[in-house]
């Protein structure tokens, strides 16, 4: 099970790069004190997947946009986990905790991955207006 967010800000560049500094530089993405918490949506399969059953999870504070970009995966059958992994461990080579075997580093930061790629493209084309693509050359002959 995997829970997405985003976290809006309200600063530029420089407050945005800031953040990421300390985010990257200073660990703080790593900290397994700040997982951000899972999302049990009752009456779901997700129901089960609470802050203990978290095994692994990705933070990104974009530089371009004020926005922070996180996943957290875990196991929605109620089974917590002891010792969860930041993303960037459980997906390096020879790693053997539950997140890395169950493949939830890649979970997490592949769902993150994406959102942060549609959230750029959208933020591009407001910014830059629709490119010109083959289906919208086509469309406009």
């Amino acid at each position: 099970m995997t829970t997405v967010g985003m976290v809006f800000t309200d600063t530029d560049t420089a407050g945005m790069t800031a953040l990421h500094d300390r985010f990257t530089e200073g660990g703080l993405d790593r900290r397994p004190e700040l997982i951000p918490p899972a999302l049990p949506a009752p009456g779901t399969a997700a129901a089960g997947f609470g802050d203990a059953q978290r095994a692994s999870w990705h933070i990104d504070v974009l530089t371009e946009v004020p926005v922070v970009v996180y996943a957290v995966s875990g196991f929605a059958d109620g089974r917590p986990v002891t010792d969860p992994r930041p993303a960037r461990e459980a997906t390096a080579k020879g790693q053997t905790s539950v997140a890395a075997q169950a493949g939830l580093g890649h979970d997490a930061a592949g769902v993150a991955a994406r959102v942060e790629d549609g959230l750029r493209r959208a933020v591009a084309e407001a910014v830059e207006g629709p490119r010109a693509t083959p289906e919208a050359t086509k469309e406009a002959r």
